[in-house]
């Protein structure tokens, strides 16, 4: 037995001073820490101490294997609930915590290993001799109860054990992760099983900053887990979910505590790929991904994303196909995308000046005509959606009051006055390139040319409605007059794209700042994105929607509901790096980063 003397000394003499570093006074949560490890503690002296090794009792080896083997486990929660309390603990502390429970850890596996049943009879020979005289093994003559009942206990055990040990290595080095929805199609599928690195993302203990420094160098196309920085990531969030995946593992995945406030299941950890790395600033436009750098400030596409970008899961092989639950665009959307896209790119800003005077001013002649009475104050919707839809009323409201045209011809023509852009357009005499006026962020200048379009189909729907209603016709009439319908016609487009907007494009992330000059993603932090870029709600996006102008620089920019609002994640929210694919076995395979 004396070669169980040290390891044996080590692992109580650990245990020991962890339950005291556990000692908290604070009137909560935290306050149990102690009672936990001072329990199992006291147990395993008792039983394995005094009475197994120093009186040399046979009948408590058993209780004192287990209570061995739980130690570390029953410790380990401690841990957990002397930080979850309201009070956070020094670094220092932490780290003095986790190597008592390290030595712990290392000194049972040195006993363990000792108290093995083929070990323990050469160490002493003495309790061979009386298994042999009691005729059945040490577990059933302890627990002197049917086969039955053991093998249920037993079942048990191995189960529970099996529990803490896979959420050790799902903590500390890798875990096995269920793909839960469509984001990073067709890379993976819903239900898809891959294997996720954990050991080289700098894994920590639950509820501390003490753990394996970081040893992966991340880069752009590495297919990562992290923690969603939608969710609020403070300490009750962190001890609430740390709890869930303990929970979750012990009722062998039946209950999971990590929900949000509706009850609903919280989309966290995510899976997503690398797409900004530090020392970019980035802008996403037509599908097309630029980047640039404090080296070079001008934006160029990043070849590498258009890899692993899809766009257009109608051309992707129908094996793969069967496995979508979900397209989000039919084939012909995506060609009324790609058509709107180049009638932006073909728009003529200049051109457009001139028209949008012309439309105001005839706007003005029929609104004189009809003998506008009404002194209230004009009330046009301006979001993309109620000013197509309400066209009729909102021309009638125009025509009605004294101040209709003047709203009307602000409405289509401040754009030319105000700010620098609309200037620089007048004044050039000519279709000077919008990339010039913008700084090269191609997102502005889309969406300034986008709030251009807009304005002039709303304008000429406005005026032919005008002409109409002074001319006597009735609603049924107007909606079926030619014209119109041409125009209607191309306001769908238009909506349909504004609908598609915020996940087809990104503006310059990092935000600039004051003065036009570039921000860039900082040390440590990275930029991602979903493969699926029509559906994912990824760092591009908030989970709230808020009313938003197309372009500032235009008093009377139409508006429309945005979720656009990009951030990067730090690398300690990093949770592993996704490495192999192994279910389902037909697409089993290591996951593409290169």
């Amino acid at each position: 037995m004396n070669k169980i003397k040290i390891p044996l000394y080590i692992t109580l003499g650990a245990s020991v001073l962890f339950s005291l570093f556990s000692i908290h006074f604070a009137f909560d949560v935290s306050v149990l820490s102690f009672f936990v490890s001072a329990a199992v503690t006291a147990l395993c002296v008792w039983s394995l101490y005094f009475r197994t090794f120093r009186k040399q009792q046979y009948e408590s080896y058993m209780i004192s294997l287990k209570l061995l083997q739980y130690l570390p486990y029953i410790l380990l929660i401690s841990f957990i609930l002397r930080r979850a309390g309201k009070n956070g603990t020094y670094y220092w502390y932490d780290v003095l915590t986790v190597l008592l429970w390290c030595a712990v850890m290392i000194g049972r596996w040195i006993v363990l290993y000792f108290l093995n049943e083929k070990r323990i009879f050469i160490l002493m020979p003495e309790w061979k001799k009386e298994n042999k005289k009691s005729g059945s093994s040490l577990i059933v003559k302890l627990f002197g109860a049917k086969r039955i009942v053991f093998e249920v206990l037993d079942w048990v055990d191995a189960l529970v054990q099996a529990v803490f040990m896979v959420l050790l290595i799902q903590i500390f080095i890798f875990q096995l992760y269920v793909i839960p929805s469509e984001s990073m199609v067709p890379s993976f599928l819903v239900k898809d099983r891959v294997v996720v690195s954990k050991i080289t993302s700098g894994p920590k203990f639950p509820l501390s900053d003490v753990g394996i420094p970081c040893l992966k160098k991340y880069k752009r196309g590495d297919v990562i887990v992290f923690r969603n920085p939608h969710y609020i990531l403070d300490r009750k969030s962190e001890v609430r979910s740390v709890v869930s995946q303990i929970v979750y593992m012990l009722t062998f995945t039946g209950v999971n505590l990590n929900v949000d406030e509706h009850g609903e299941v919280k989309a966290d950890p995510l899976v997503k790929r690398i797409c900004g790395v530090p020392g970019e600033q980035l802008v996403m436009q037509d599908g097309v991904l630029y980047s640039r750098t404090k080296e070079s400030d001008t934006f160029k596409p990043v070849e590498f994303d258009s890899k692993y970008a899809s766009w257009n899961l109608n051309e992707v092989s129908n094996s793969v196909k069967r496995g979508i639950q979900y397209i989000p665009l039919t084939q012909n959307q995506y060609d009324v995308m790609l058509e709107v896209e180049q009638m932006r790119r073909d728009f003529s800003l200049y051109d457009a000046a001139f028209e949008t005077i012309s439309i105001a001013q005839s706007f003005r002649s029929v609104a004189a005509a009809a003998g506008a009475k009404e002194k209230e104050p004009v009330e046009i919707p301006l979001d993309e959606y109620s000013l197509f839809a309400g066209y009729i009323s909102n021309t009638r409201n125009l025509v009605s009051s004294q101040d209709g045209a003047d709203w009307f011809s602000h409405f289509m023509t401040d754009w030319r006055a105000v700010g620098q852009i609309g200037r620089a357009f007048v004044s050039s005499g000519k279709d000077t390139s919008a990339l010039e006026v913008f700084g090269g962020d191609y997102y502005a200048e889309a969406n300034y040319k986008l709030n251009i379009m807009i304005k002039l189909t709303a304008g000429r729907l406005f005026l032919r409605t005008a002409e109409l209603l002074a001319a006597g016709k009735s609603d049924v009439e107007i909606m079926n007059d030619s014209k119109i319908a041409g125009f209607i016609q191309t306001a769908e487009k238009l909506h349909f794209y504004v609908l598609i907007l915020d996940q087809r494009n990104m503006p310059a992330f990092p935000a600039n700042e004051a003065g036009g000059k570039p921000s860039y993603i900082p040390e440590d932090c990275y930029f991602m994105m979903g493969d699926n870029r029509f559906n994912s709600l990824d760092m591009r996006h908030s989970y709230t929607q808020k009313l938003t102008a197309l372009t500032p620089d235009d008093p009377y920019s139409v508006t429309y509901y945005s979720n656009m609002k990009p951030q990067y994640v730090h690398k300690k929210y990093i949770l592993g790096s996704a490495l192999y694919r192994f279910w389902p076995l037909a697409r089993r395979g290591t996951v593409q980063t290169q």
